[in-house]
């Protein structure tokens, strides 16, 4: 059994390795059937990295239905997450992390698609490592956020600290998770 965030950080790469980020598209419909989006929220999602499932099928389609997409700007570190306006075929500006962002108008969300390296049966997820997302939800009591993530992401229990903040349910290719009783 791994213990420490650092062994599952490492375990989580590794699970993912190989993994086909095309299977986003299976991640989209899983989500569309089983989720309900409320009309013209505003949605922050994420460009994948290399290595993450890819959702923009998800965020076109959320953007074709009429809800507001925006993407994360990377803050200096110890700061949360503030979002852009993202239409398709907008221009991104690379930032650092190897991140992108939109150069929309700020937007504050109402539900977050929130990217992750491993998560568990109580829907509690592992991130990089930076805080940024534990900082954010935090800071945004009462939204909504949803792991996105493969299914190989899938660990027996995350190494969850105090400040780390459950999602509300992860979606991966092979369907969508709310968190055990």
């Amino acid at each position: 059994m791994i213990h420490s965030k650092q062994q599952q950080r490492a375990a989580a790469i590794a699970a993912r390795a190989g993994q086909d980020p095309a299977l986003g598209t299976h991640l989209a419909g899983r989500l569309l059937a089983g989720w309900r989006f409320r009309p013209r929220s505003v949605i922050a999602g994420f460009w994948p990295l290399a290595g993450e499932i890819d959702i923009r099928p998800l965020l076109l389609a959320l953007a074709g239905r009429g809800n507001s997409i925006v993407l994360p700007v990377t803050p200096a570190r110890g700061n949360p997450l503030s979002f852009q306006r993202w239409r398709p075929g907008d221009v991104l500006i690379r930032e650092r992390f190897g991140t992108v962002r939109p150069a929309g108008e700020p937007m504050a969300p109402d539900l977050l698609l929130v990217p992750l390296l491993a998560f568990d049966g109580g829907c509690r997820r592992l991130g990089y490592g930076g805080g940024f997302y534990d900082r954010t939800l935090a800071g945004l009591p009462g939204h909504t956020a949803i792991g996105c993530a493969f299914a190989a992401q899938r660990v027996d229990c995350v190494a969850a600290e105090a400040h780390d903040i459950p999602l509300h349910a992860v979606a991966t290719e092979r369907g969508l998770m709310l968190p055990k009783d």
